[in-house]
Formats: C-alpha cells, structure tokens, sequence
C-alpha cells in the first residue's frame, strides 16, 4: 500500500519532542531512560503500559514525572483488595431533593491513568478496567460513557510480594501494549540517587507535549514505511512464539535453533501481539527521524511487546526459563530479511 512521504519538518519535529522528554525526565529520574522511551512508545502507540519492578525503583515517580512532560489530566488509584468496580469507573447517586438519580463519574475519566499495585484488586474491578482499556468507554447502569482521548493506563505489580495478590488473567494482560521491566541502578547511577536524600520528586519539569501534538504523532504512523518482508518477518517470530509452530509448514520451526523451545510454551501471541510489535517499530523509527521501520528497531521492541504475552509451561519454571530468555531465543535463529 502507497504511503505518503512525512516531511523533514514533522520527523525533526518528533525527534525533538523524544529528546526534550528524556532530557527533562533525566532531572528526576537517574537510569530510567529507556523506562520513560517505553511510556512515551505506548503513548504514541495508542497503547498501556505495565509496570513491573521491586519496591523503591521510582516507578511512582516515573508516572507522575511522564504526566507533567505530557500536560494530560491524570489520575492515581491505589488498588487494594475491598477496591470496588465503581470506585473505579463511578456510580448512580440518588439525589433525593430531586427525585432522581445523577451519574457521579469514577477516576478512569481522564487521560492518564495510574494503576498502582493493579493486581492487588480483585477480579471485578480488573473486569471494569479491562472495558475502560479495550473498549475505552465504561457503562454506569443502562448508559455507556466515552473516555477522554486519549485516555492511556500506566499501571504497577510488585514481583515478589504474592501474599493478597490477584494474578492478572491472560485477556488483561494482552490489552497492555507492553509490559516494562524497571531494573536495579548501576552502582554509579545508585549513588547520584541516594545524593538526593529523595528529594528529586521535588525538582521542576516543563511540560514538553500536548494532546494535539501527540496526535498529529500518532497520524504520522500511519505514514510509516514497513516493508512486506519486515512484516512477514514479525509474523514469523509471534509465529515462533505458538508451540503448534513446529507442526506448521508455513511456520519457521521452533528447533531451527538446535534445541526445542516449544515445550517451554504453554501459549503463545496472538495476532494482537504482531500489531503491537509493528507499531511500537514504527513509534521508534519515528522517534529516530525515520519514515521507515528497520529490522533492528523490531528487535528493540520484541522484549517489551512481547514478554507478557507468553504463557510458560511447568518445564520453564523449573528450568529457570524466563520469557526473556525464549524471545531473546527467537530472535537469534529467526532470520533477519
């Protein structure tokens, strides 16, 4: 399909925009760049992201930092588990002076969401978010309400703590863009931290971007050159991903790298995952001052979009088989066009 060539202007313009963000979120936040490139990924994207990482990793400061640089409306809700659906999404209330009942609407309306500690709520109140996220709309009795556009959710899990936890299911999961790991400092990075005694979230941004900015963005996309085999080649790794891959002669086999991975795969993406993947490709072409997505920038974004969307098998876990380490797996034996 013929594209329209984007102009040098609107790709200088984009790149600006990523660098002015990592830039003033570097006043805050000491190695988290790649954390901040991933939100502003999914944003542009018209995705959620899932934030994963232990306590005390800034992840807090990371969302409220990235709702300033943006200048969206944004909203935190602390899940727990006596959490209810319209806490969330909002109720019909009673007004006795006049007789009838108004629509008292929940925190999920506005443009940026932070769900923190989400699977600490039970599985009724994940159902309502995952319409909020899909669907982007919420419905209070008999009528449904439009979110705000954009309208985006950045939500935390803590790994190791499980005790009051509700794991997230496989259908919510799969409406996150990408799930993003947020790693330990450097020594070097570490000690900066702790020079500022945690008073960084008291350090000015400015606000970098607006609504119509990001959407004259995400319209660019749409511009974006990604060249047939590029695509074939991001079917061939979700492909990969799917333990019926061996058996399927349009498939690329999963043993192609001498050992059977497939047997660590319970389930694998789904086409959703190859949409996401393709257009998180071309948010970082863009973000490059490309009108062209490469392989490399496919490979860059495989782990993020791809790492929540497996469902690993009984033998991974006893192996100490990790989804980073199978798609890690993938993208070494699938051949690059």
């Amino acid at each position: 399909m013929e594209k329209n060539n984007i102009s040098q202007e609107d790709l200088i313009q984009c790149r600006e925009m990523a660098d002015k963000c990592r830039a003033e979120a570097a006043k805050r936040l000491v190695g988290q760049t790649k954390v901040i490139d991933g939100i502003l990924t999914a944003l542009v994207a018209g995705g959620h992201v899932l934030l994963e990482g232990v306590p005390g990793l800034a992840k807090t400061l990371a969302v409220r930092t990235f709702a300033e640089l943006s200048g969206l409306d944004f909203k935190r809700i602390q899940f727990t588990p006596d959490l209810l659906p319209a806490d969330l999404t909002g109720t019909l209330i009673y007004e006795q002076n006049g007789g009838k009942f108004s629509v008292h609407k929940g925190p999920v309306f506005t443009n940026v969401v932070f769900a923190d500690e989400i699977n600490r709520a039970p599985a009724k109140v994940q159902s309502a978010l995952l319409e909020a996220m899909a669907e982007r709309q919420v419905t209070i009795g008999e009528t449904t309400y439009r979110l705000p556009d954009p309208f985006f959710v950045l939500a935390t899990q803590n790994p190791i703590e499980q005790e009051g936890t509700y794991n997230l299911p496989e259908a919510e999961l799969d409406r996150f863009l990408m799930k993003i790991i947020v790693p330990y400092p450097t020594p070097e990075e570490e000690i900066s931290i702790v020079k500022t005694c945690g008073a960084a979230d008291l350090v000015p941004v400015e606000q970098v971007f607006n609504d119509r900015l990001l959407k004259k963005c995400r319209s660019l996309l749409e511009r974006i050159v990604c060249d047939d085999k590029l695509v074939e080649y991001i079917v061939s790794i979700i492909n990969v991903t799917r333990p019926a891959a061996k058996d399927s002669k349009s498939s690329i086999s999963v043993q192609r790298s001498g050992s059977d991975i497939s047997k660590f795969i319970t389930f694998g993406a789904s086409p959703r995952g190859g949409i996401s993947l393709l257009q998180c490709a071309k948010v970082k072409a863009l973000f490059e001052g490309r009108s062209f997505v490469l392989p490399e920038d496919i490979k860059s974004c495989a782990p993020d979009v791809l790492r929540h969307r497996l469902v690993l098998s009984y033998e991974a876990a006893a192996a100490g088989i990790t989804a980073d380490d199978i798609i890690s797996k993938i993208m070494d034996f699938t051949p690059v066009p």
